[in-house]
């Protein structure tokens, strides 16, 4: 059997290709859009692709299931409840599906969505017992998959269904079979995730604390006490896979390199994204801008939080990344609409117009703590979770939830000086960057957030 696990950067998501080297045939499972990796995987290992399955409708990605359709002829699966406006074979609860020595076999495990399957996998070279599960977004190695996505409404419904797959459908399942997930650390279709990228099940009931409630209230109550924030993203991605994808032209990306003239224009009907280190973008930004660093393994996740779909957007990219990469990434997303260009030379080009910058200083958790024990200490605003903050906190710190920033119309302290904290410093730079473009004058970040200040 073959079988091999790829990871999409910018994301933190994992898709699956499972097959049958001798019979020369395979299936892709919860592919990204763009699909040369799968195309060159098959051709490598003389396979050819012939089904692709999507666990669910994806709420964090545009799926690259009618991409790869499009490209190989292959049947796209999906449950028989996703709501898809485009032709899918519909699976259920059970179907069998068999690839040489590989056979998939189909759990219909609701919760993270109600349209969500896993995949029971067996080699049939070794044995008809299954050897590995791809459970999507359903259970992670250390979290399970939130339930709040499709919607309010639903949501005390999902949350049912989340513990009748996690502890009834899977918990007839041995220990010994191997958990292969849709997410992986860095993931906002989670939260607390391993860096592992596979794990037991066995060792997750072991582990993983979702799994060890001792009964329904138990569960809900944690559930809902610590839920990620929502990108803005994600509606607009849930309707566009509910829809036809278009397929990706092949572009001339010089044509989308704008001088500091025209990014200057636009910055009067659009946004700025700098994605380059925290660094950098502290010594120097375009007034305005709004920072997401490119160099987290889940940074598109965090601009479809800091920029809502439909924003025209113009980029600012990092050192030795080129816009043909970076939209590749950003049509991940479904943002590839949404960006006019880059700024030719970035920043320094912009300097050398003689154009005005911005800075947003860090400031450093020994310099934080003296300036917090002088007269007119600065207003500390901490942007994690509640469960987080639960666990530890500054003393004087104000809580205000990343979602409570996206909807602030103006600068909550304009007097104030302010620090902006966070775990690492990562979601506090994007989060000042919205603060600074609303109009805070006087705002820092706490260089490497409470991770540096519990260390003091």
């Amino acid at each position: 059997m073959f079988f091999e696990q790829i990871k999409t950067p910018g994301l933190g998501c994992f898709s699956y290709m499972v097959g049958c080297p001798l019979a020369g045939v395979m299936a892709v499972v919860d592919p990204r859009r763009d699909t040369d990796v799968y195309l060159r995987s098959a051709a490598d290992n003389g396979m050819r692709i012939t089904h692709i399955f999507d666990t669910h409708v994806h709420a964090d990605h545009i799926s690259g299931a009618q991409q790869l359709r499009a490209e190989t002829d292959a049947v796209i699966c999906v449950h028989e409840s996703a709501p898809v406006g485009y032709e899918a074979h519909k699976v259920k609860d059970g179907d069998e599906f068999p690839f040489g020595n590989a056979f998939i076999r189909v759990l219909h495990t609701p919760g993270h969505t109600p349209n969500s399957i896993s995949l029971l996998i067996s080699d049939l070279a070794r044995s008809p017992e299954p050897e590995m599960i791809l459970t999507g977004d359903l259970l992670f190695v250390g979290d399970i998959g939130r339930p709040d996505l499709p919607g309010e409404e639903i949501l005390d419904e999902q949350i049912e269904n989340l513990h009748n797959s996690l502890y009834g459908k899977l918990g007839q399942l041995p220990d010994y079979l191997e958990v292969y997930p849709g997410h992986g650390q860095g993931s906002l279709c989670g939260q607390g995730m391993s860096a592992k990228p596979s794990s037991t099940l066995g060792y997750e009931r072991i582990g993983n604390h979702m799994l060890r409630y001792p009964d329904f209230a138990e569960f809900k109550r944690a559930v809902l006490s610590n839920l990620p924030a929502r990108p803005r993203s994600f509606s607009a991605i849930i309707q566009g896979n509910m829809n036809k994808v278009p397929v990706l032209p092949k572009c001339d990306h010089g044509s989308y390199a704008l001088e500091p003239d025209e990014v200057d224009e636009f910055r009067k009907t659009g946004v700025i994204l700098d994605l380059r280190d925290g660094l950098p973008f502290s010594a120097a930004h375009i007034p305005g801008s709004i920072h997401v660093d490119a160099s987290a393994d889940n940074f598109l996740n965090w601009v479809g939080v800091a920029v809502a779909p439909g924003t025209p957007i113009v980029l600012i990219l990092p050192a030795c990344v080129t816009y043909g990469e970076m939209i590749r990434e950003m049509q991940r997303i479904g943002y590839d609409k949404d960006v006019k260009g880059w700024l030719k030379g970035g920043v320094p080009e912009w300097l050398d117009s003689g154009r005005d910058t911005q800075g947003l200083p860090h400031i450093s958790a020994a310099n934080l703590r003296t300036r917090l024990a002088q007269t007119n200490p600065p207003v500390l605003i901490d942007v994690r979770t509640a469960g987080e903050i639960e666990e530890m906190k500054i003393d004087g710190s104000v809580s205000v939830p990343f979602d409570s920033i996206l909807g602030q119309k103006s600068c909550p302290e304009p007097q104030k000086e302010i620090v902006v904290v966070c775990r690492s410093g990562y979601r506090a730079s994007i989060a000042a960057s919205l603060l600074q473009a609303k109009g805070c004058d006087c705002i820092s970040v706490l260089s490497g957030g409470m991770n540096a200040w519990l260390r003091l």
